[in-house]
């Protein structure tokens, strides 16, 4: 029989592997602590905040479409605006052109029966001393400002440029032609301010005929001879 210690209760009996249990769990414990202390925001992946994040990102993404949409279409106005200066620069331009060759023809309009005086002082051999330096210095003026002279003898009559005020028959003239310059006509640019007045000279009625005539008699006589 067994003496017992008085004062001192009888331990009881542990199995030597419960010690080893209690170990392992509080590693366990320990190691999960410490994965939810590195990856907070794993443990929330699925919280309310990741869906606000997601609503967010919508409607910054709606926000930043409709914004590109506002800035086409404000680059739309600004090309149609920039294209529509372009053309009003263009048509103040072509009406500033257009005023100053009116205005110009205007006034050298008024100038040529000046200039036809100072053309027959110089036929007669009267543009000489301080008139003729006159005359010159207009006629110089008016050119620089495009006036230019058209019409001479002999070539062909121009119902666009030429004002016949003269009709005759020629025997040398194959066409409507001009032989007497009336009145020299005068342009700017393509513009006519005056046709030029002349005399024109038509073919010798049936001359033609006679022409055509002649020429087929001379080649039948330069023909091949028949044998």
């Amino acid at each position: 029989m067994t003496e017992e210690t008085p004062g001192f209760a009888q331990e009881p009996d542990v199995p030597a592997d419960a010690d080893a249990q209690a170990d392992d769990a509080t590693a366990a414990a320990g190691s999960a602590t410490e994965e939810e202390a590195a990856d907070p925001a794993g443990r929330a992946g699925d919280g309310p905040d990741v869906k606000e994040a997601d609503t967010d990102s919508a409607a910054l993404s709606a926000q930043l479409d409709q914004t590109r949409t506002a800035l086409h279409e404000r680059t739309q106005d600004v090309q149609r605006l920039q294209a529509e200066f372009q053309n009003y620069r263009r048509r103040v331009e072509r009406d500033r052109v257009s005023v100053k060759e009116v205005a110009v023809a205007n006034l050298l309009t008024e100038l040529l029966p000046v200039l036809d005086d100072i053309g027959r002082a110089r036929d007669h051999g009267e543009l000489v001393g301080g008139f003729k330096s006159v005359a010159e210095s207009l006629e110089m003026v008016a050119a620089k400002m495009g006036l230019m002279q058209f019409g001479k003898e002999g070539e062909p009559f121009d119902p666009t440029v030429h004002e016949a005020l003269m009709h005759s028959y020629a025997p040398d003239v194959t066409e409507t032609t001009c032989v007497q310059i009336l009145q020299p006509g005068y342009r700017i640019g393509e513009r006519t301010i005056r046709p030029a007045r002349v005399g024109v000279a038509e073919p010798q009625p049936g001359a033609q005929e006679r022409d055509d005539e002649q020429t087929a008699d001379e080649e039948d006589d330069g023909g091949p001879e028949e044998g």
